[in-house]
């Protein structure tokens, strides 16, 4: 199968049968969501939700928030993983958003990775969910399946797969492919079983192609 008709039928796919696809994350505003993407690195989105509103009513702007001290901060994101870390990261975070952006969440990546604890993805995460900006945030389930898939070939990186994804996915359809990879990755196509049986877009699918292939060869004694 080439790869353009790999696209166009999972795209076609996704646009009939997933017509809402969002964020699982909990958030009012662009302050709580860059805050809420921050505690889900290595995180789930569901221990992430049952931890902001605790967090979000002691630190409801970042004013608040960058007047307090990580160990502060820590005792509300205990139960999230690397507490230390991300404690000192949202402080600091929260201090420049007040000091350098006049405390308001910026909608262009390179200015977003200047906070702390904002790398590439948190950035088009932000971008593309709050300001529906044309970029493909690459976490661990949308590298995972857009591989599997056959979306992308051989990338190495999360950026590798970024910019393979962006070159054959519509511009526009980019903040909502993201969360189509996500949350067929969460729910389908699961990184140690996938659901192959659930899936629809076997006919597409690299992953699929192959077991099959595989199958038979098998079953016919020739492997």
């Amino acid at each position: 199968m080439r790869l353009h008709e790999r696209y166009k039928g999972v795209i076609e796919w996704f646009s009939e049968n997933m017509k809402i696809a969002e964020s699982e994350l909990r958030y009012e505003n662009p302050y709580q969501l860059l805050v809420s993407v921050i505690l889900s690195a290595q995180c789930t989105d569901k221990r992430v939700n049952m931890t902001t509103p605790a967090l979000f009513d002691k630190y409801p702007v970042p004013e608040l928030m960058a007047a307090a001290e990580p160990e502060e901060v820590y005792e509300y994101i205990k139960s999230i993983s690397y507490p230390n870390n991300k404690a000192r990261n949202l402080v600091g975070m929260a201090r420049k958003l007040v000091s350098d952006f006049n405390s308001v969440v910026p909608d262009d990546v390179n200015e977003l990775q200047k906070l702390p604890g904002v790398g590439r993805k948190t950035a088009n995460v932000v971008a593309a969910v709050i300001y529906n900006k044309y970029v493909m945030p690459v976490d661990t389930h949308v590298f995972r399946v857009s591989e599997r898939i056959g979306l992308t070939r051989g990338a190495k990186t999360p950026l590798q797969t970024e910019l393979q994804l962006t070159r054959h996915i519509p511009a526009h359809l980019l903040p909502t492919a993201h969360h189509w990879l996500i949350l067929h990755g969460r729910y389908v196509c699961m990184a140690r079983r996938p659901q192959c049986g659930q899936c629809g877009i076997t006919q597409w699918c690299r992953y699929w192609e192959k077991l099959n292939k595989d199958k038979g060869q098998e079953a016919a004694g020739t492997k």
